[in-house]
């Protein structure tokens, strides 16, 4: 490395995670939770979660049938085509060419913004698809699950490994925090910031497309396989599952719909593609979000006017402050400031918000997108607490995303964010967190 690149990316010196051990825990955590949401809460293994002893669970580990099932060709084949598709659709379908963040090495990239018109065509092929066929024709993703999980995973260590190797080449521009010469931990956080094949975007490519269509896609399944079971027609499906499919759809129509606002996030802005993204992306988005869905076909439940008027105003709650607060910060990135919202100005030049939903805390939509997580799980009654897994887990991602981006901020702005702190105290709940 020549002295002008060690310049431009320093090794990097600390660890996330608690470093590789950590790394290496989490790459292979993620996917066996994965699995194991799915044989702890499923019609075909007993319940949710079913009456397995755990000899019962040690024998069927032990067992190469087990392993060899995990396997479909079938549903492998399909993921490929579904992942095709979404990458003919970028290169395809028009789009505007918005601009990210100043990087470190100057200038700024172009990214291409047609996710939701991707969307728009996935579900209307999708609709015509069970129009003509039925509901029977799209109940695929329940009846192939494991399958679909695997090659999702396999999908994400390719990348992953692709990417490592990728990073390599001379003129790459590396995370400040995947730069450590650890291959483990390199490889899980991410080596490069912005791995391109030409003008194709991996990372923000899979921020959106493959995986947060493909959860919108599975809970349409989930609902088809209900349909099936309770008459077959669409409008057969229970109350629950129609807020389910609303609430959900609805969150992944506005992030679509609002694809340039990834631009400022730390995903796209800090953090490298590697595995941790990969597999976030690709593995546990579309088949841990879409539990709740999954486990509605075989726990019907009936929830009627009153439940579902209050599970509504839950998560309309949680949406308007989620979607208010990021406006009122985008508004203010963008130069603009209708609110007429306070800030502060660090020495750096940079302004930090203290009033509207930013003065009641440093991450208001944290706050809003806990309160949708919770509004979505809701629906499914209270007879197990796997369905609520989404909630806790969503609750340490955003702590832990907190302390991260604190910590960035701190090194950033120095003494001004201790200023900033006691001016805004509680980081995420007001008065609470």
């Amino acid at each position: 490395m020549s002295k002008a690149e060690s310049t431009l990316n320093p090794r990097t010196k600390g660890y996330e995670f608690f470093g590789p051990p950590g790394a290496l825990f989490v790459t292979l955590s993620v996917p066996i939770t994965t699995y194991a949401l799915y044989f702890g809460c499923a019609e075909d293994t007993g319940g949710c979660p079913p009456p397995i002893s755990t000899p019962a669970i040690v024998n069927a580990l032990s067992n190469l049938d087990f392993y060899k099932s995990l396997w479909d060709t079938q549903a492998a084949l399909m993921y490929l085509a579904w992942y095709t598709f979404c990458i003919v659709a970028w290169f395809v379908l028009p789009g505007d060419w918005v601009e990210g963040v100043q990087l470190r090495s100057g200038g700024k990239k172009k990214y291409k913004i047609n996710a939701f018109s991707t969307f728009l065509l996935t579900l209307g092929l999708t609709s015509g698809y069970i129009w003509q066929y039925g509901p029977q024709s799209f109940t695929f993703f329940y009846e192939h699950w494991v399958g679909f999980i695997t090659a999702s995973v396999l999908m994400s260590v390719v990348q992953g490994l692709a990417c490592y190797a990728a990073s390599f080449r001379e003129g790459a521009l590396l995370a400040l925090g995947g730069n450590t010469g650890s291959f483990i931990y390199d490889f899980f956080i991410g080596r490069e910031l912005n791995p391109r094949i030409g003008s194709f975007d991996v990372k923000s490519f899979n921020e959106l497309r493959p995986g947060l269509i493909l959860w919108a896609l599975i809970d349409i399944s989930m609902a088809c396989e209900q349909a099936v079971r309770r008459g077959g027609q669409i409008t057969d499906i229970t109350d629950s599952m129609w807020l389910v499919l609303a609430f959900q759809f609805w969150y992944v129509a506005d992030g679509l719909y609002n694809e340039p606002a990834i631009l400022t996030t730390m995903d796209i802005t800090t953090d490298g593609f590697g595995f941790m993204l990969a597999v976030g992306d690709l593995a546990w988005v579309p088949f841990v979000y879409s539990l709740q869905a999954r486990y509605l076909v075989f726990k019907q439940n009936e929830l009627g006017p009153v439940w579902t008027a209050g599970i509504v105003f839950v998560n309309l709650l949680g949406y308007y402050i989620f979607r208010s607060a990021n406006g009122e910060k985008n508004d203010f990135r963008n130069g603009r400031n209708p609110k007429n919202l306070k800030y502060m100005t660090t020495e750096s030049g940079s302004k930090l918000l203290i009033s509207g939903w930013w003065g009641l805390s440093r991450h208001p939509n944290y706050l809003g997108d806990l309160i949708m997580a919770f509004a979505w799980s809701l629906p499914t009654g209270f007879e197990t607490p796997i369905t609520y897994f989404y909630v806790a887990y969503f609750a340490v991602l955003l702590a832990h995303r907190q302390m991260r981006d604190d910590e960035n901020c701190e090194k950033k702005y120095g003494k001004d964010w201790h200023k900033y702190t006691k001016l805004v105290p509680y980081r995420i709940i007001p008065y609470v967190y």
